[in-house]
């Protein structure tokens, strides 16, 4: 079987899973709801940066990406589905790659359109102190949250895969997104900066002191992706379905 059909099968899966498109519905509210509330921010506070403030709203908008990734290969693994989808696919790598194929490219498309509205609402709060951004910034800006948002939620999807459990996938991730990771930071210095949510967000901010950098940051947290996507693919081919 070609690959275009794999992928056309994916999307359709996408398309009619009203819980998928709640969550990517979700990951726009979100996001640009709390950039809109973060714009009307202190802006006195020495450490205030407009680009992170005006895109801040991806903290909390990441939730509802790696819900989507999680739900999008979970729903494989209820009803049978999984046994469905390797009969009509029985190349096993085939069939996840058109699945990440589809899970990428609705969340990055989603990601740069939330992100972008994210940012109008964050600099419409802000105001003047946003004034002096430059052009290139805020592309820098939009396109790294979009690429940010994708490959966290590849990597609830790969955790998903691994764990063969949508709520097990959650349960670890939401809570170390939101508090593990900060938690880790205080204790480990430096470190925390390549941990994959605190690399990746780097690229959000105007100015970053220190390693990694804003892309560089992204490619960290690309690795940790690629590492539980590679896991994920092995559980599948070892494992029965």
């Amino acid at each position: 079987m070609s690959f275009a059909p794999v992928l056309h099968s994916e999307w359709l899966k996408i398309r009619t899973l009203r819980s998928l498109l709640g969550a990517l519905l979700a990951l726009f509210a979100a996001t640009t709801l709390f950039s809109a509330i973060a714009g009307v921010s202190d802006t006195s506070d020495p450490e205030f940066d407009p680009l992170f403030m005006a895109l801040s709203g991806t903290a909390p908008g990441q939730i509802a990406a790696i819900a989507f990734g999680a739900m999008a290969v979970s729903s494989e693994f209820h009803g049978g589905g999984l046994r469905l989808s390797l009969a009509a696919v029985p190349q096993r790598g085939r069939w996840f790659a058109g699945k990440l194929a589809v899970i990428a490219v609705s969340t990055l498309v989603v990601g740069l359109v939330t992100a972008f509205t994210a940012l109008l609402a964050g600099r419409a709060g802000l105001g003047a102190a946003a004034s002096g951004l430059t052009v290139g910034e805020q592309v820098r800006g939009v396109v790294g949250a979009g690429i940010y948002l994708t490959l966290m939620a590849l990597l609830a999807a790969g955790l998903t895969a691994l764990l063969r459990s949508g709520v097990g996938a959650l349960s670890l991730l939401i809570p170390f997104v939101l508090v593990v990771s900060y938690v880790i930071g205080d204790a480990a210095g430096g470190l925390t900066a390549y941990l994959p949510d605190r690399a990746g967000q780097i690229v959000l901010y105007e100015t970053h002191d220190g390693t990694p950098g804003p892309w560089t940051g992204l490619a960290v947290t690309a690795l940790w992706t690629a590492a539980v996507l590679t896991a994920g693919a092995w559980s599948l081919r070892r494992r029965d379905a």
